[in-house]
């Protein structure tokens, strides 16, 4: 970590500590509290939580008024997922000063997931596992445009990226649209249909027709081989 400011023992000023302004992109307040809890203490760490959101529209509307350093930011999002945010927000990437920055933050170690935000213009990915020191030194890491992903996930990023004909991830989930890997990844879950249709701010009857459309897609006869079509492919 960056030294924090202060004087040395033999009396000489130490250099002022670093900062990074950084926005908590999660669906789950709790996680967010946690996380805040764990990083915002900023003048132990460096790090100043300057907003927070839970699901696509409110993170745009965070980002753009506070435009941080970074943000952390979950691939599972009411809206249209982690993926959707980096689309919306590929001019504030690419700003020539002061561009912001992602780091997904997932419970999520699949490959798809790892390699969809990569290709949207996250600079790193690590899981929800990492402690709250290796957090902050890969928030300043990303910072300071370097790539960080927890060990295990930076192979799937290298195999991805290695040619440019590379097959799918998986072709399956490829037949989905982002909204229907929303959906099922909430039923995977166990969410009923009007938990879901709360979650993402659409109708029972748009949570059903979502359903059907990913049985068929996938050939599967109900939710219960859709849920374990989803967890042996590590989706919940």
């Amino acid at each position: 970590m960056h030294a924090a400011p202060g004087v040395g023992a033999t009396g000489a000023a130490q250099p002022e500590q670093r900062r990074a302004r950084v926005v908590l992109v999660d669906d789950h307040r709790m996680f967010r509290a946690g996380v805040q809890a764990e990083i915002g203490r900023t003048d132990e760490t460096g790090v100043e939580v300057v907003g927070e959101a839970g699901d696509v529209d409110q993170a745009l509307t965070v980002i753009q008024a506070t435009r941080p350093d970074v943000v952390l930011l979950d691939v599972h999002l009411p809206g249209g997922g982690g993926v959707e945010v980096l689309r919306r927000s590929a001019s504030m990437m690419a700003a020539a000063d002061a561009p912001v920055r992602f780091l997904a933050l997932s419970v999520s170690d699949a490959a798809e997931d790892v390699i969809g935000v990569i290709r949207g213009g996250a600079r790193g990915y690590v899981t929800k596992t990492i402690t709250g020191t290796d957090l902050v030194n890969a928030i300043f890491r990303v910072a300071d445009d370097d790539a960080v992903f927890s060990p295990r996930l930076a192979g799937f990023v290298l195999d991805a990226f290695a040619s440019t004909d590379a097959p799918p991830v998986d072709e399956d989930m490829d037949r989905l649209t982002q909204r229907e890997r929303e959906v099922l990844r909430l039923i995977a879950r166990g969410y009923a249909y009007k938990e879901i249709a709360k979650q993402l701010f659409i109708s029972v009857k748009t949570v059903e027709s979502h359903v059907s459309a990913v049985l068929r897609k996938l050939q599967l006869s109900n939710r219960h081989e859709l849920t374990r079509w989803a967890t042996a492919r590590r989706l919940v």
